[in-house]
């Protein structure tokens, strides 16, 4: 386990909430795991998904299954569960560049920076 992979009882509480997946015909599906310590581990250090580590598999498949699961609203029923399990207060802690940027400029043009 790499540094900032989930732990055995992180990943207890997780697995379970993601779904399941399928494999084609001759290629079994890889283990959930695997592929969500890569979503983590890009998104923690910012690189873009070509220059994720080898060690959580094929980029493309880790961006893959990213994709899929947001289309399918995996992430929004993780973070409802884990609120509801009481692992987590809320969502507003949850920000993005845009947030950032808007409260930035509004400060700007009120003059405050």
């Amino acid at each position: 386990m790499a540094r900032g992979d989930l732990s055995d009882a992180e990943w207890r509480i997780i697995g379970a909430l993601l779904p399941a997946e399928r494999g084609r015909k001759a290629r079994p599906a890889l283990h959930n795991r695997m592929f969500l310590n890569g979503m983590l581990h890009a998104l923690r250090v910012g690189c873009p998904w070509p220059d994720m580590h080898e060690r959580y598999g094929k980029w493309n498949s880790v961006y893959v299954r990213f994709r899929r699961w947001a289309d399918q609203g995996v992430w929004d029923a993780l973070l409802e569960a884990l609120v509801e399990l009481g692992l987590t207060d809320d969502w507003q802690h949850m920000i993005d560049s845009t947030t950032v940027e808007a409260t930035l400029r509004r400060r700007a043009l009120k003059g405050d920076l």
